[in-house]
């Protein structure tokens, strides 16, 4: 009992470090640009993440891989940090804070999607249903309230957001197919995801930031919601007795984060986008309540993709 304290406790404290995220990429974004952020914040997370898996392992243990092991980072790594991160940052410079955070809260609704073409997972109506409920969430908050007339507020950024979905889908099944150690692996594709952000600032001409705040809120990203945070995560699930229980507690980001952003950035928080998330984590509400029926009845976990089952996933906070 004593441990499952102490999971909860660290699980919301690194839900509440992830709350803080978008309100830190919207601000940083005022004083730099996407790329310049996305390297800076890149390079501290992989100091921190190397730090961390040099402490907990040998050198040997972390480069000694495979050449399976080393595409399967070379590719993790391209999905994240680079893409994921590249295309997220565009989004929040693009759209309201409030509404790039929550559309990135699509990722589970695509994951179940993708899981039947990728996995060979079936899909049932309760989670075709789900999907439904939370596109349709999707498009309340980018037509601020009004679905029915299909504009946009900004289509760009809203394909951004939802892209920036589908990625961190595509890494979450990449992850499952890959046995190893989660800080390790972590390290080494913020490796290769590090040298090709590098490539691209380099090739962007993109300048440095000037104002030191710029770099101030750059490297908080890399620290809190890239990088030192997992820890806290990765410990809490270990602790856990009931991992699904602390898993859950991700789903309190959202709600924090707007919090975050009419504090600290001084957004309005609009209607449409509590309309739009209470839709879109009902829709993964529906999910979830159909894989713990399912592991009732078959007297197992079982095997489908969902947000309980999400420690491996790293962050999901934004």
């Amino acid at each position: 009992m004593k441990d499952q304290y102490k999971a909860v406790s660290l699980a919301l404290l690194a839900v509440l470090f992830w709350s803080t995220a978008g309100s830190a990429f919207k601000l940083t974004l005022s004083l730099t640009t996407p790329v310049a952020m996305l390297l800076i914040s890149g390079m501290v997370a992989l100091i921190v993440l190397g730090a961390m898996a040099i402490k907990a392992y040998s050198w040997r243990t972390v480069f000694r891989l495979s050449h399976r092991q080393w595409l399967m980072s070379a590719l993790m790594g391209a999905l994240n940090p680079f893409l994921y991160y590249a295309i997220l940052f565009v989004a929040y410079d693009r759209l309201l804070a409030q509404e790039a955070l929550v559309l990135n809260y699509l990722w589970p609704v695509i994951l179940v999607a993708l899981s039947v073409p990728l996995l060979g997972q079936s899909l049932r109506w309760n989670q075709a249903l789900g999907i439904f409920v939370s596109f349709l969430g999707t498009l309340v908050i980018a037509t601020q309230g009004n679905p029915q007339s299909f504009r946009f507020t900004d289509a760009p950024g809203v394909a951004l957001a939802a892209g920036s979905a589908l990625i961190w889908a595509l890494y979450w099944i990449l992850n499952m197919k890959d046995g190893r150690d989660s800080l390790p692996k972590l390290f080494l594709n913020f490796c290769f995801g590090t040298a090709y952000i590098l490539i691209y600032f380099l090739i962007s001409g993109t300048p440095w930031p000037e104002d030191p705040l710029a770099w101030a809120g750059s490297a908080y990203i890399g620290l809190f919601e890239m990088g030192f945070t997992f820890a806290l995560w990765m410990g809490a699930l270990k602790l856990a007795h009931n991992t699904a229980s602390v898993s859950n507690l991700i789903f309190l980001s959202p709600l924090i984060s707007l919090f975050w952003v009419h504090l600290t950035v001084g957004e309005q928080i609009l209607g449409s986008t509590w309309w739009g998330l209470v839709l879109i984590l009902g829709g993964i509400g529906l999910q979830q309540k159909l894989r713990r029926k399912a592991s009732v009845y078959q007297g197992t976990t079982g095997n489908s993709p969902g947000i309980a089952q999400s420690g491996d996933a790293t962050d999901r906070s934004t």
